[in-house]
């Protein structure tokens, strides 16, 4: 019987979540993903998506709005960061 450590596991299931993930997605820029959700939107709002794809749009503009919104924390930060030293300092945002 073979066992995992929960680190390991963990160690697994990241690596398999970023193989899953295309180049386009890890360097996903903010205005390319807002520009994609809109359109998602633009669609589904129309009305004359299939079901199927429906839910595949929705599934591609819930991970475009949350990549949005971590990008817009990020910039948050470094416009905190600048207010408090009156000066920009690089930020490097905590990975999960």
């Amino acid at each position: 019987m073979i066992t995992m450590t929960e680190s390991q596991s963990k160690t697994n299931l990241k690596s398999r979540d970023e193989t899953n993930k295309s180049p386009i997605e890890i360097n996903l820029g903010f205005e390319q993903a807002y520009a994609e959700l809109e359109l998602i939107v633009a669609q589904m709002e129309s009305g004359k998506m299939p079901l199927q794809a429906s839910l595949e749009a929705y599934t591609r503009g819930n991970f475009l709005l949350q990549h949005c919104q971590q990008s817009l924390a990020n910039i948050e930060q470094q416009v905190q960061i600048l207010n408090e030293a009156n000066q920009l300092k690089q930020f490097a945002p905590e990975n999960d």
